[in-house]
């Protein structure tokens, strides 16, 4: 398994991405940075998205410093696998990079997107594999070099606010959402 772990000093922009066709099958690689340049180019990322009890949503905004879509309201984490990694194993890896917490994920589906981002001029353009996973115990404990705050939020709720306020939201969310809504695993539970 290759290592996704940011070693203290590393550029994060500098690691590699994993290409992907059409199809989602590995083409090539490139650093980060490079992926991200107008007008983008098709690479595997992931999001996660995690549920309480309750039924709600850990939402994580995300810091000023961040390249792409700053200060805007996301998924719990997001980020890409190195180049062969497993999916999964990455992005537990990032959830407790990022939000201090484990818990087991679940792939639901894979959403595909391509957002520009007019403050940065970066663009996602992502084979974004959504992975939800059900927190049952801890309290996130974010890096705030990472994200700049977290709400929990009923999913109704945050329809409602992202159709109210959508450029308060990244672009990926709602469709990570409603990828994790299809599976319902997490929300029927809740309502039980």
């Amino acid at each position: 398994m290759t290592e996704t772990i940011a070693q203290p000093g590393t550029d994060r922009e500098a690691l590699p991405v994993e290409l992907v066709d059409d199809a989602g099958r590995a083409i090539g690689t490139c650093p980060v940075s490079q992926a991200h340049q107008a007008p983008g180019q098709l690479h595997r990322a992931f999001s996660v998205l995690l549920f309480d009890g309750e039924g709600r949503v850990l939402l994580q905004q995300r810091a000023a410093v961040k390249t792409r879509f700053p200060s805007q309201w996301a998924n719990t984490c997001c980020g890409h696998p190195a180049p062969g990694e497993p999916v999964a194993a990455a992005a537990a890896v990032r959830l407790a990079e990022e939000m201090g917490l484990a818990t087991e994920l679940t792939e639901v589906g894979v959403y595909r997107y391509h957002a520009e981002d007019s403050s940065t001029g970066r663009v996602e353009f992502e084979w974004d594999h959504v992975l939800v996973g059900l927190l049952t115990t801890g309290s996130p404990r974010p890096d705030p070099a990472e994200v700049a705050d977290y709400v929990w939020i009923q999913p109704d709720e945050l329809r409602a606010a992202l159709a109210s306020d959508p450029d308060v939201y990244t672009p990926w969310l709602a469709g990570v959402l409603d990828l994790a809504e299809r599976a319902g695993q997490f929300t029927a539970d809740a309502q039980r």
